[in-house]
């Protein structure tokens, strides 16, 4: 937790370890949840393309659709395979413009944006196999 909150410094953004006092698993329940607490919260999932690319295969992936707006983010090769994947297929028609990210907090679900921006080449996986997350 602490490498994420070394990574991300911005006044809007605050890193917790909800999941673990939730004591959820999977996005669906952890979502699920979230709206019970924090009823009237406008919340918005961040994922990466790569992520986008494989959505398909997560637990309850168009629950989560479903229930929040999705924010992908560029990640470097992943654009088409983001953007071709079985997931943006289905919701295609809930799709937002690039520049249009920031309106997602006041969309009503479904609604995904996939937004460019600065990439790094190193993979979330990747950083987490590595364990220098965890200092």
């Amino acid at each position: 937790m602490v490498a994420a909150r070394n990574l991300v410094r911005h006044p809007r953004v605050k890193v917790t370890a909800l999941e673990v006092r939730l004591r959820t698993r999977f996005t669906a329940e952890t979502l699920a949840r979230l709206r019970l607490v924090y009823p009237g919260v406008h919340f918005v999932w961040l994922m990466g393309a790569d992520n986008l690319a494989g959505f398909h295969r997560w637990d309850r992936w168009q629950t989560i659709l479903e229930t929040v707006p999705v924010g992908v983010l560029s990640r470097p090769g992943e654009q088409l395979h983001a953007a071709l994947s079985p997931a943006a297929r289905l919701y295609a028609n809930a799709r937002l413009p690039a520049g249009a990210g920031r309106l997602l907090p006041l969309r009503a679900a479904p609604a995904w944006c996939l937004m460019t921006g600065p990439m790094l080449e190193q993979s979330s996986s990747a950083i987490r196999a590595a364990g220098s997350w965890q200092r």
